[in-house]
């Protein structure tokens, strides 16, 4: 679940699989509006459909003409994402 706040997106609970479609879709309508930051503080889990969905915002927002930034990312995405060897491609603010 994400709620907008402003330019920023918190998002809530699992990055994982089961609802990797529906956030990417949610994020993807955020960022056609105003959204340019996504808080993931409050996101407890994560998987690596979960930079899948990262990954899917940061292109839509580039189709777009914009760019994202994500604050407060988990530890678990982070150590993921090194693991994959992605680290230099997150956009952290």
């Amino acid at each position: 679940m994400i709620k907008e706040t402003g330019n920023r997106a918190e998002v809530d609970g699992a990055m994982t699989l089961p609802g990797a479609t529906a956030l990417l879709a949610e994020g993807v309508a955020l960022i056609s509006r105003t959204t340019d930051t996504f808080d993931l503080a409050a996101v407890a889990e994560v998987d690596s459909s979960g930079l899948a969905v990262l990954f899917g915002w940061v292109r839509e927002a580039k189709r777009q003409g914009k760019s994202i930034k994500v604050s407060n990312p988990p530890k678990d995405l982070l150590s993921l994402a090194d693991v994959y060897g992605v680290s230099d491609l997150l956009p952290l603010a």
